[in-house]
């Protein structure tokens, strides 16, 4: 083709308008048969899809879809989980930063001296919270081997179905 505008614009659609997606506009059909340079182009692209209509598709092997799609969810899988450890290394980092800043603003407002006399208070606390949540741990304990034991099947579950 030349470097005429008209046929530089022309050249984009030619592929459109040969595989039947696109219908030329008046302006566009009349310089189709009045340049031969794009009317050659556009017969050529017209053989080029015709041929490619033409050609048999070959059948896809035995279980493609099937591992197509456990390639994806694996992939999938694999981000979501490299995701989560940013996010949670991200959070971790967060909360180390505003333990530190608190640290910090502690030490230089002088309150440090009140956290021995804190600690104390929290650890009774602790003691008489212990005490009253001791006769119920085996039932905790229970219900949380339960959520692990189902956490791990549902793990599995969907690891082994990949």
């Amino acid at each position: 083709m030349t470097t005429d505008p008209t046929c530089e614009a022309i050249a984009e659609t030619i592929e459109a308008i040969a595989a039947g997606e696109l219908t030329p506009d008046a302006p566009t059909a009349a310089h189709l048969s009045a340049c031969s340079s794009c009317r050659g182009a556009l017969d050529a692209a017209r053989r080029l899809d015709r041929l490619l209509r033409d050609r048999p598709v070959p059948a896809p092997p035995p279980q493609f879809t099937a591992r197509t799609m456990q390639r994806i969810r694996r992939a999938g899988w694999r981000r979501e989980q490299i995701i989560d450890s940013i996010f949670n290394a991200a959070l971790i980092a967060a909360a180390l930063l505003v333990v530190a800043g608190l640290w910090i603003t502690l030490r230089q407002i002088g309150l440090t001296s009140i956290g021995g006399d804190a600690m104390d208070v929290f650890a009774a606390g602790m003691s008489a919270f212990a005490q009253k949540v001791t006769p119920s741990l085996p039932l905790y304990a229970g219900a949380t081997g339960l959520l692990v034991v189902a956490l791990g099947l549902w793990w599995w579950a969907s690891d082994a179905a990949l």
